[in-house]
């Protein structure tokens, strides 16, 4: 593909961060041209549409076809069959987390992905991208923190619509947390715990106790519903040093004898720019014929701890993950061009 030429890029799916992310392809990436949405609500998908100068497409099919690369943002069950009609197309993939509900159905896309002999699917992990993430692993790639025994992180929504019972806290909201800590200290989740302190209802928050073949221990809490905003925080602790990703607070009021910053609830909004870093590198790498970020490998071990984390939460028990063998076409970025 010529590095001048614009990435056709398809929709699936006009809702808050679908449309979100075809107004960021649209006005702030140069080489993306949002040309096609879908989604079933057609209202929608035509009021999105007219705002990016883009065509409503008759179903998901219709849409694939007519375009270089898909982004998908539909509701999570819908995920597996969208990334392997885009995969049969040939056709670059950028799928929004989870992969899929559950890790059966994720290893399906890698096994589709491994038959076709080349990297296609990037899943939208994007804290991989968000600056203050990306600092925080540099950090600790670079050994300025020592070895690293301990990482703590906070996940907390003023409320979500879609994490709802004590299932898809783990699989739709704690999923982050599981892939974050893999990418950030390189290595394998092999084992899990989950507890909440709730014990009738819908069990929120959760905190999960992790550990790592590297021998290291990590938490991950996860308030879905915890009324104030939404609140993201990771520290990481070694043995000479420790690194924290607070939370952004640009402006601190010191009035009437208080302190006190704005925490936002919208978390569109609190990481937009790590999804236009996001969207933009997945363009270009899309129009040189490689992949960014989290690989459909990411996402499914991502699906495997949590599906483990959920039989942990429902056991009480500690769950132990065996963590099967990487294909080789993960072990390295691919090379060939689309």
């Amino acid at each position: 593909m010529s590095a001048a030429r614009r990435l056709r890029v398809g929709v699936i799916g006009a809702g808050a961060m679908g449309a979100s992310h075809a107004r960021t392809l649209a006005n702030a990436v140069a080489s993306a041209e949002v040309v096609a949405l879908y989604d079933r609500d057609t209202q929608r998908a035509a009021a999105v549409a007219a705002e990016v100068g883009a065509r409503v497409a008759d179903s998901p099919e219709a849409l694939i076809d007519a375009v270089d690369a898909v982004v998908v943002v539909s509701p999570d069950f819908t995920h597996v069959d969208l990334v392997l009609a885009c995969l049969a197309a040939g056709k670059h993939v950028l799928c929004e987390k989870p992969l899929a509900e559950n890790a059966a159905d994720a290893h399906r896309v890698v096994e589709a992905e491994v038959a076709l002999g080349r990297q296609l699917v990037q899943v939208g992990f994007n804290r991989r991208f968000d600056p203050g993430f990306v600092e925080l692993k540099a950090s600790v790639t670079a050994g300025e923190l020592g070895d690293v025994r301990l990482v703590h992180g906070i996940h907390r929504n003023a409320s979500n619509a879609t994490s709802t019972d004590d299932a898809t806290l783990v699989t739709g909201s704690m999923i982050h947390e599981l892939d974050t800590f893999r990418w950030l200290l390189d290595g394998e989740i092999v084992a899990i715990r989950v507890e909440s302190p709730v014990v009738d209802g819908f069990r929120d928050p959760q905190v999960a106790t992790l550990w790592t073949d590297q021998g290291q221990m990590l938490t991950a809490e996860v308030f879905v519903n915890a009324a104030y905003g939404y609140d993201v925080r990771v520290e990481v602790v070694g043995t000479g040093g420790s690194a924290m990703l607070e939370p952004r607070t640009p402006v601190v009021r010191r009035t009437a004898g208080q302190s006190r910053s704005s925490i936002g609830s919208d978390f569109v909004e609190h990481f937009l720019e790590s999804y236009r870093i996001e969207l933009a590198q997945w363009t270009e790498a899309s129009l040189a014929g490689r992949v960014v970020g989290a690989t459909a490998w990411d996402g499914f071990m991502a699906n495997l701890v949590a599906g483990h984390g959920v039989d942990a939460l429902r056991s009480g028990e500690r769950r132990t993950i065996d963590v099967p063998q990487r294909p080789a076409l993960y072990a390295t970025p691919p090379t060939h061009a689309g």
